[in-house]
């Protein structure tokens, strides 16, 4: 609707001007604001970061005050000066405000305080005007009472700073709003316009309206004192609700909520909170009491820097006493309020707390203490304080506080919500991703799993190494497409099922046949994408099959060349009836392959094979460890300019084991074999200069080949030792039952051998082969031994 025009309203429905917030900055003396106040930033559009450095004139349409107060660049300190004056906000129309400027000397190098407000709320009438001015301060009543209000007016730099400048302020002139020449109207922090100013401009619109004479005693300021404290407070709870919860990030939300409250409606706000709230636990279970711990999250003030700090230091984890106020809140669930705390208070209070003295800091002050719920359940409480000298906290505002909170209380449960969800989500995806050894026989390792930005942090992307009979290792990577918790259920239902197979050693396109066929036993609507690669670092070969997966990036150790191998590409498991084919890769000692995710070279409107090629260039750079290449790698391709999905990388340097490090023999399945096993294992390991490890390697190898001599029906036995950074011991038979660790009796014959085996060695197991089983141990060697 056109302001020229406004649509008529009944009288009675009319509402004060109230509070016109002020916007307060202060020029140094270079003419580069130096503070820039939040109320600024909402007159003027622009941000603090912005504004802090920048030319005041750039900023401020207060030029006049600037040129007057400057002469060839050095400052020259003068009167102060005002305005009214139009300028145009960025991204927004004209606006026409108000403005004070006060030359200052000191504290520090600032020079100019500034102060100014939007002009539109003022009331004009036909022949009114509103206009800045400056008037001694004890020309109002209760003069020293509006000086003492003024500093809430200031930035917050403590008491001894903005003392100094409320005596040069008031030297200079109290800043006042001049209505019509004739009224003067001081402007204080919870400034409403009285009764008469607006009854002055409705009577120079409509004159006819002063020759009516109001019936005694029905003309008075009191109702309308009264509405404008209502209003002042209605708007603070809109500015706070505007101001908090800006972000679900528990941390900043516990900071906004703090901060309001100071300095517009108390001078110190503390905010404690149950420690499950702040962990970002479930919901707080049942009432709190003398036991339960809470944790000081937040402190803001407008006191002294310092102050608080060794008293109510803030992280502090405290059970309060029960014989105190704050006690008293957090168990009823309502507001406490002490209009003023006395000495013999003080004393009371401080006398529950050991080792710490409140009293120079909460005697003669007002406290208002307010509890912040969420579903009737008390999440924490607010300490809300103010100093000697101003206004103490009434009814009133013991219920603006109240409302404060609960909508404080509202904006805290969001926000913990969140973090429990996230915590959650977290938890859940780091139980599904494995925690693997960075080192097997001729392979080490490195790994890195990134969240993906999507709602729920949880996603389907897995990788994973798994150690095979024969020194071999399985190297897995897969993505199951989708987000969410489905999506990582089924990842670990598929990681399990690879992890089962593996140990069967089937060839890796039979696993993954297998795998197909057991996500269609799942479900129509799982799907996945699987690479599977058994690296034998004896043969010094990798056995790769794909599952409709990104293929894999060789990097050759002989000339640091990287190559995007090119694979038989399998249908994506859960399709079905689809064949899968495995491509054998030679290798050299040193080699590096690199699986990946589609998350980390697929960003949305590019072409894959843009990020691929960077995924080669990338995994090419020169490392001086594997996990400075797998950081090499991430920093490259991972900008997050449009990636949303999770990110799994594997990254295997592929060593080999050298010949040298490698003994086979064949057996016979004959008692007089256990004796000849014993005495090849101790003379190959004397050769290799193990002589400590002969004892135990003998007394291992003994048991394993009597077992496969007494409980297989093979005809032959393979023993093979293989030196890595531990010993490896392999008997290869014939028979498909594994064996198993059994409990024994005392007058038992048989059955300690395992046992024997699973005391002495490091590890220990048996796994299917394609001719029979593997049983083997592991043994450590040197220091470790």
């Amino acid at each position: 609707m056109d302001r020229g025009t406004p649509e008529p309203v009944p009288a009675q429905r009319r509402a004060l001007p109230g509070r016109i917030p002020l916007a307060v900055a202060v020029v140094g003396m270079s003419g580069l604001v130096t503070h820039w106040s939040t109320g600024a930033r909402k007159l003027f559009g622009t941000t603090r970061e912005e504004a802090v450095g920048t030319p005041a004139a750039d900023l401020m349409p207060i030029s006049g005050a600037l040129l007057a107060d400057t002469d060839g660049g050095a400052p020259a300190l003068g009167y102060p000066s005002c305005g009214r004056a139009r300028f145009t906000r960025p991204g927004d129309g004209p606006a026409d405000i108000v403005w004070w400027a006060y030359p200052l000397v000191g504290p520090g190098a600032e020079r100019l305080l500034v102060l100014a407000s939007d002009a539109a709320p003022l009331p004009t009438g036909a022949q009114g005007r509103v206009a800045p001015g400056f008037a001694p301060h004890t020309d109002f009543p209760g003069g020293d009472a509006l000086a003492g209000r003024l500093p809430d007016i200031l930035p917050g730099m403590g008491p001894a700073a903005s003392g100094a400048i409320v005596s040069q302020v008031l030297e200079l002139g109290y800043l006042v709003l001049e209505i019509s020449r004739r009224e003067r109207i001081p402007v204080t922090p919870d400034w409403g316009m009285p009764k008469y100013v607006e009854r002055r401009a409705r009577r120079a619109a409509a004159p006819e309206a002063a020759m009516a004479v109001p019936p005694a005693g029905a003309e008075s300021d009191a109702p309308d004192l009264e509405h404008a404290a209502v209003r002042e407070r209605l708007e603070f709870l809109n500015e706070v609700s505007g101001g908090i919860g800006t972000s679900l990030d528990l941390e900043r939300t516990i900071r906004e909520v703090t901060s309001a409250a100071v300095p517009r409606f108390a001078d110190f706000a503390g905010t404690h909170l149950r420690a499950a709230v702040l962990a970002g636990e479930g919901f707080p279970d049942g009432p709190p009491n003398v036991t339960t711990v809470w944790h000081r999250v937040w402190v803001e003030h407008n006191d002294e820097p310092g102050r608080w700090d060794d008293t109510v230091p803030v992280g502090e984890a405290i059970a309060f006493p029960e014989h105190t106020p704050f006690f008293r809140c957090m168990v009823s669930g309502e507001p406490v309020l002490i209009p003023r705390v006395s000495e013999e208070m003080g004393n009371r209070i401080a006398a529950q707390f050991e080792k710490r003295d409140l009293r120079p800091l909460i005697n003669g002050r007002s406290m208002l203490i307010v509890p912040l719920k969420a579903r009737n359940v008390v999440l924490g409480f607010m300490v809300l304080m103010r100093r000697d000298g101003r206004e103490p906290f009434n009814d009133m505002d013991r219920t603006t506080g109240a409302e404060l909170a609960a909508r404080a209380g509202l904006v805290l449960d969001n926000a913990r919500m969140y973090t429990y969800q996230e915590n959650v989500a977290d938890t859940l995806q780091d139980s599904m991703l494995p925690q693997l050894a960075p080192r097997t026989a001729g392979c080490d390792t490195a790994t890195r799993y990134l969240p993906g930005s999507r709602l729920g942090r949880v996603g389907g992307d897995w990788f994973d190494t798994i150690k095979l009979p024969g020194s071999r290792t399985a190297l897995v990577v897969g993505d199951v497409m989708g987000h969410g918790l489905n999506s990582a259920a089924m990842m670990g239902q598929l990681r399990t099922a690879v992890q089962t197979m593996a140990a069967l050693d089937l060839p890796p396109e039979r696993l993954l046949r297998n795998l197909d066929d057991l996500a269609q036993r799942l479900g129509e609507h799982y799907l996945a994408t699987c690479l599977y690669a058994v690296y034998d670092p004896i043969r010094s070969e990798l056995r790769i099959a794909n599952a409709g997966h990104i293929p894999p990036v060789l990097v050759r150790a002989e000339d640091g060349r990287s190559v995007l191998l090119d694979l038989p590409t399998g249908a994506p498991i859960g399709v079905g009836g689809v064949a899968f084919e495995a491509a054998t890769v030679a290798v050299a000692p040193g080699d590096r392959i690199i699986l990946c995710t589609d998350g980390l070279v697929e960003v949305r409107g590019q072409d894959i094979g843009t990020g691929l090629a960077a995924l080669c260039e990338s995994a090419a750079h020169p490392a001086a460890s594997m996990d400075d290449a797998c950081d090499t790698i991430i920093r490259a391709l991972n900008t997050d300019q449009g990636r949303k999905d999770d990110v799994a990388l594997l990254m295997a340097r592929l060593n080999g084991v050298p010949p040298e490090h490698v003994a086979e023999w064949h057996l016979l399945r004959e008692p007089a074999e256990v004796g000849r096993a014993r005495r090849l294992v101790r003379e190959q390991l004397l050769a290799w200069g193990l002589a400590d490890a002969v004892a135990t390697g003998e007394l291992l190898v003994s048991e394993i080949v009597t077992n496969a001599v007494r409980h297989t029906e093979s005809r032959r036995l393979g023993l093979r030792l293989v030196r890595t950074d531990t010993l490896l011991c392999e008997v290869a038979d014939e028979d498909h039952a594994l064996p198993a660790l059994l409990g024994t009796g005392h007058h038992d014959a048989s059955g300690r051998g395992l046992r024997v085996v699973s005391s002495l060695a490091q590890e220990w197991g048996a796994s299917h082969t394609g001719r029979g089983k593997v049983v083997w141990f592991e043994q450590t060697l040197g220091a470790r031994a």
